[in-house]
């Protein structure tokens, strides 16, 4: 049970990197700002992506983890 858990959070983890690409406008906004001397505004749009795209994801091994129980304790 351990390892099928452990496996989408690896897969999320290994995919990371390019969840850290963003839409052209979103991107020629953020190098703008950044070449411009304000880093922060591109650092917290990644950070936002991030728990955009990790989020979907933990709602449904929760929701799994409490399906698998209930029918575990039912048979």
């Amino acid at each position: 049970m351990k390892k099928l858990l452990l496996l989408p959070l690896i897969l999320l983890i290994a995919v990371a990197g390019d969840a850290a690409a963003q839409c052209a406008m979103c991107r020629s906004t953020l190098e703008n700002n950044f070449s411009n001397g304000d880093p922060g505004v591109a650092a917290g749009m990644n950070t936002g992506i991030l728990y955009l795209l990790a989020l979907p994801y933990v709602a449904v091994m929760i929701i799994g983890y409490f399906w698998y129980k209930s029918t575990r304790n039912a048979a």
